[in-house]
């Protein structure tokens, strides 16, 4: 295009049009920049603070909230944390624990008296009715982006009534479990109305999957009161608290905290109880710590029990309306028994291993640990009393069922996931009909794991192993020689794994310790070591492992270990009766009759090398003469080479061999292979004293399998089934030995006692 100016005619240079290209692509480059700056501006606000209420009915539902409130608070760029208190946290008769989430420092939005005063079922109906009457205005005014809610009381089914119909999504804790009164059908019931759920056990999550709950807005965290009692009940301050409470004379352990509440679905039968109760520890007269029962149905009834008895008066008894949980953790944690019907007594004092009276039914169908005593037919005072009997004063190991310490982060970086975007409309998952599906077993498998310690006589090893025998992380140090500082070493170096279990997914059941020497299973006690491992005799592994790691333990030989480690990952998989023979520096193992460990009355059972085989032989380390493991274990091969050595009978044309090095049993098989007609005749010896001592084996026990475990069970192999073969019984010569495939078969042994019995629940 021509440009005029007068009536000449002037063409454009080239430049001066490259030039205004230029400048105009430059204009439309920063009006693209621009655009895209306000569209991430407003990316940026659309991303805001999730609105979070949380609504708290009582004390107890307050103890499992605080935690995820307090987490909440320290996040102020991702939450608003509003709170709402209603239910007994606003009646006097109940110590108005209202104000202890003051004195925690938050900040309540809205306080709802809800509670219509009666004594009987019809007021816990209307005082629903009443909520649901008041909580519309709170919630309009709130706006959250999600209600929490607790647990399976009346209060809590108003709170997720009313979010649920104003169109709130609900977090709803502690679904899936199982209980034995009427908070049972109110607890499924939230679940019902809740659009996500923070599950406490595998098995509450299975529930809730089974009630056809989306698995994906499920979360398994554990109990968020957990995060707060692992981590303050060793305060140095807890026999101040506990004289606080009782009296200045009491000790710890020498003291009974009890909590009984109404069994509404029973009224009359659960005060019957209760009186029967306080009867038993008025005879059994210790010091008690009592709790007044809580707001349902009958507890007026159950208080003028406790009057009529004199409790309040009584010199042994303090009854109280309330505790802080700090401090209740601290008396529970200490105390010599617990009874009554909470569910602190099945959930908290097994993080504690704190015995418990369970009486009546209110806590049926609970997962509990092994310090749970239950007296569900409490019909005479006898009856309860003979329960203190057996169960003050015992210790238990800790449980983990509830939760590890790490429930609020897990929650948090749940409410972060939740897209607001979403259909707020709630599905079901109903499973097909004809052909179910699992439910991500391998995420399970993967996830479910334990802590497996071997101690051996040179090194000390810890392991994170998976439900499927994966070594997931290993820890190796120098077995230290004195008691103390081995403990010490055990338990820096557990706590190590257990730090690097959150960050590998992996959820830790328990810990499984294989050690040498005779060991007491029930007890969890090194009855007497071997002369590899000293200072180590009447050592009760158990109790300081349990206490500092809040986990079950389980301690066992390391032969047995080898043997359980087959039965579950190796050769013994499926096989009824097998016996596992290790062969390494000693000769030990372990015997699987009717897919059973067989441990012996004194835990003597399946000291394999220990079999005589002759009335002459040479000095075995137990004391005594002739014992396989004096012909063939490491030791005894290393003892044949070193006289071989001073005899200069050992070395062979072609053999390399340093002088500086120590003889082994390794020279003495490389001897051998090379031709050398003495050496060789040690070796034919020991694989006949060791092939004559499982025949022995095979015609006391009769197991269809023997696995050869150990450095030296590949040389072992053939020549001990040939002695079998020639020797043995016709009945039993056909029987396989075979060499064991599992590289780490004490600490997959160790791993398998948490792996198969963690998760056995006896109730």
């Amino acid at each position: 295009m021509d440009m005029h100016l007068g009536s000449v005619q002037i063409s454009p240079h080239p430049l001066n049009i490259w030039k205004a290209q230029e400048q105009y692509f430059l204009r439309m480059q920063r009006n693209k920049e621009k655009k895209s700056m306000e569209k991430m501006g407003e990316s940026n606000q659309c991303k805001r603070k999730l609105r979070v209420c949380v609504a708290t009915c009582n004390r107890a539902d307050y103890s499992k909230l605080a935690p995820i409130m307090s987490g909440i608070k320290s996040h102020p760029e991702d939450f608003e944390l509003e709170v709402v208190v209603l239910g007994s946290h606003l009646i006097d008769d109940y110590g108005n624990t209202f104000r202890m989430i003051e004195q925690d420092d938050f900040d309540i939005g809205s306080k709802l008296h809800t509670i219509v005063r009666g004594e009987d079922e019809a007021a816990m109906v209307e005082s629903v009715g009443l909520a649901l009457v008041k909580l519309p205005d709170v919630i309009q005014r709130l706006k959250p982006d999600i209600l929490v809610v607790h647990g399976d009381r009346f209060d809590a089914l108003a709170l997720a009534t009313a979010a649920a119909l104003m169109n709130i999504r609900i977090l709803h804790l502690e679904g899936g479990e199982v209980s034995g009164t009427i908070d049972d059908s109110i607890r499924h019931a939230i679940s019902k109305l809740a659009h996500y759920h923070a599950c406490c056990t595998r098995m509450a999550e299975q529930h809730l999957i089974a009630m056809c709950e989306d698995h994906s807005r499920i979360l398994l965290a554990g109990c968020p009161s957990y995060d707060k009692l692992l981590l303050s009940h060793h305060r140095e301050d807890y026999m101040d608290i506990i004289k606080s409470w009782l009296d200045d004379k009491v000790q710890e352990g020498d003291y009974i905290v009890a909590l009984q509440h109404p069994v509404t679905t029973n009224i009359q039968h659960s005060v019957k109880i209760y009186g029967l109760m306080l009867d038993a520890l008025i005879s059994f007269n210790k010091k008690t710590l009592i709790l007044f029962p809580n707001i349902d149905a009958g507890s007026k009834e159950m208080v003028r029990v406790m009057r009529r008895k004199g409790i309040e008066q009584h010199p042994n008894f303090r009854a109280v309306k309330h505790i802080p949980f700090e401090q209740f953790i601290q008396l529970v944690s200490h105390a010599g028994c617990m009874i009554g019907n909470s569910s602190c007594g099945v959930r908290e004092a097994g993080a504690f291993g704190t015995p418990v009276i369970n009486l009546g039914t209110r806590q049926t169908g609970r997962e509990t640990g092994e310090n749970v005593l239950h007296v569900r037919d409490a019909d005479t005072h006898n009856k309860i009393y003979h329960a203190l009997e057996l169960q003050f004063g015992k210790r238990y190991p800790c449980s983990k069922i509830y939760g590890d310490g790490n429930a609020v982060p897990r929650i948090l970086k749940f409410l972060r996931s939740i897209d607001l975007d979403e259909p707020l409309q709630k599905t079901f998952c109903f499973p097909p009909v004809k052909d179910p599906i699992s439910q991500d077993i391998d995420h399970i498998l993967e996830t479910q794991s334990a802590l497996a310690v071997d101690l051996g006589g040179t090194n000390l090893r810890v392991a994170i192993v998976c439900m499927r025998g994966t070594i997931v992380k290993k820890y190796s140090q120098p077995n230290p020689k004195t008691f103390e500082a081995r403990m010490e070493l055990i338990l820096k170096m557990c706590n190590d794994a257990m730090r690097d279990a959150v960050g590998l997914n992996c959820r830790i059941l328990g810990v499984g310790v294989s050690t040498g020497g005779r060991v007491n299973p029930q007890d969890g006690v090194v009855l007497h070591s071997t002369k590899l491992i000293q200072e180590w005799s009447s050592v009760d592994l158990r109790t300081p492992i349990s206490d500092a790691l809040h986990l079950p333990v389980w301690v066992d030989n390391d032969g047995n270990c080898a043997a359980l480690a087959e039965r579950k990952f190796g050769h013994g998989k499926g096989v009824e009766n097998f016996v596992t023979v290790i062969t390494g520096t000693g000769i030990g193992g372990g015997i699987i009759h009717h897919n059973e460990l067989v441990h012996g009355s004194t835990f003597c059972a399946a000291e394999l090398g220990h079999i005589m085989v002759s009335l002459e032989g040479p000095e075995c380390m137990c004391g005594s003469r002739g014992c396989i493991e004096a012909y063939a274990s490491g030791m005894a091969l290393q003892r044949e080479a070193k006289k071989l050595h001073d005899e200069d009978l050992l070395k062979v044309e072609g053999m390399d061999m340093k002088l500086s090095e120590p003889i082994t049993a390794a020279h003495l098989i490389s001897a051998a292979k090379m031709g050398n007609s003495k050496a060789d005749a040690v070796l034919t010896k020991a694989a006949t004293a060791l092939g004559v001592g499982i025949i022995n084996i095979l015609h006391i026990v009769n197991p269809s399998q023997v696995i050869l475990s150990g450095v030296l069970a590949s040389y072992y192999q053939a020549p001990v089934q040939h002695v079998i073969s020639q020797r043995a019984l016709f009945s039993v010569q056909n029987i396989k030995v075979v060499t064991s495939d599992l590289e780490e078969p004490a600490l997959l042994g160790a791993a398998s006692m948490v792996l198969d019995y963690a998760t056995r629940r006896i109730y």
